[in-house]
């Protein structure tokens, strides 16, 4: 998917880490700005419709977890991995109206301002491959933004809780139903560990992941 040698390995990891925290910062934001639409004000409130990153990291899963898994992925995993979160917004759902389609819609918030993203990282792209700019850290810049908010899109829409996809599952569900279906919250972490580590959740993202990369490729990026 990103061309060898377009950077040096010291410059790698400091620019990966630009478009990875841009991408789950407006994510966040989106959520918190699509509640502010549907009636609920708590994330607008707490100051999380910032754009600066520093309110919305999460020391474990923002630093800890991404540093772990893209230092010892390819260890233990047998590749590096690079998955985290930034604290998620509160939002107050019975504020919301209306109410189930308003969780539906502030959680596919998430996803599509990550869809936007990679649609403009992608332009980017292309506007410096028009200037003749093919390679060097500014493409590979774009090469990661692309590519971490296509993850970062698909993995929020696994309807395991607490993602953005379970969410909208939540919001489809009998009242009953979904309370015990967001019982799974409390192994939600654990679970999305475990299928990483299988290699199950690659298999089910891959194809997706597979079509962005083909894509690059094909318009030469």
């Amino acid at each position: 998917m990103w061309r060898e040698g377009t950077v040096n390995e010291a410059l790698a990891l400091p620019l990966l880490l630009i478009p990875a925290v841009l991408a789950v910062t407006v994510h966040e934001i989106a959520h918190g700005w699509a509640a502010l639409q549907l009636g609920d004000t708590t994330a607008a409130d707490a100051g999380r419709l910032s754009l600066n990153p520093l309110r919305h990291v999460d020391p474990v899963g923002t630093v800890l977890v991404p540093f772990a898994l893209y230092v010892l992925g390819e260890w233990l995993f047998g590749t590096r991995l690079f998955f985290g979160w930034a604290k998620p917004v509160p939002v107050h759902w019975g504020r919301l109206r209306p109410v189930r389609p308003g969780i539906a819609l502030v959680a596919f918030a998430g996803p599509a301002a990550n869809l936007l993203m990679l649609a403009a990282w992608l332009l980017f792209a292309l506007v410096l491959k028009h200037l003749g700019v093919g390679h060097g850290a500014l493409i590979y810049l774009c090469q990661a933004g692309i590519i971490f908010n296509a993850a970062i899109m698909m993995i929020n829409l696994v309807p395991i809780p607490p993602l953005d996809g379970s969410r909208i599952v939540t919001a489809l569900l009998p009242a009953a139903w979904a309370v015990r279906y967001n019982r799974l919250e409390a192994f939600g972490l654990l679970l999305i560990l475990l299928l990483l580590a299988s290699g199950l959740l690659q298999q089910v993202l891959g194809p997706v992941l597979d079509g962005v990369a083909a894509l690059m490729t094909a318009l030469g990026l």
